[in-house]
């Protein structure tokens, strides 16, 4: 599963102009692990990413960040270090946050639903490195990957 973004870039994205329009394609990026899906309860295990999500994220990051969130997307969301609820104004409904190499980096999720209503799965809205720890203040933590000794 961990070359799932690098191939929809190459085939899709790689190459293309700024702000042109790429065929819209889904694919399975990850599963929650149980720690974090029972953790957060969401609704939907699954996580999906579109090729409009890479363009997006394409067009807007410096090449230096956008290649290392394509190699490390998939880490992120399958290995958060922390959830958190999105705020009201923003995009998506949960942001998953991991660090890596003394950065933190940030993926926004959406709980998409289906024709009926109901939750279908859940699809990364976008993902970026978080330039300042602050930027997370006023974010409400849903659940964190705590190491150490179990309580007893």
């Amino acid at each position: 599963m961990k070359r799932v973004i690098p191939e929809l870039y190459e085939k899709y994205v790689r190459g293309t102009e700024k702000q042109a329009v790429v065929q819209n394609v889904v694919v399975l990026l990850c599963s929650m692990t149980a720690a974090v899906y029972v953790g957060t309860g969401m609704k939907c295990k699954r996580i999906y990413v579109s090729t409009r999500v890479l363009k997006h994220v394409y067009d807007k990051r410096p090449a230096e960040e956008f290649d290392f969130l394509l190699g490390n997307a998939h880490q992120i969301l399958k290995y958060p270090d922390r959830v958190y609820k999105n705020r009201d104004a923003k995009k998506g409904d949960f942001c998953f946050v991991k660090k890596i190499n003394n950065s933190l980096y940030l993926a926004s999720i959406e709980v998409m639903k289906s024709n009926a209503g109901e939750n279908s799965h859940c699809e990364v809205i976008t993902f970026f490195r978080v330039q300042k720890e602050s930027y997370l203040n006023g974010y409400e933590l849903l659940w964190e990957w705590k190491v150490g000794e179990p309580s007893s």
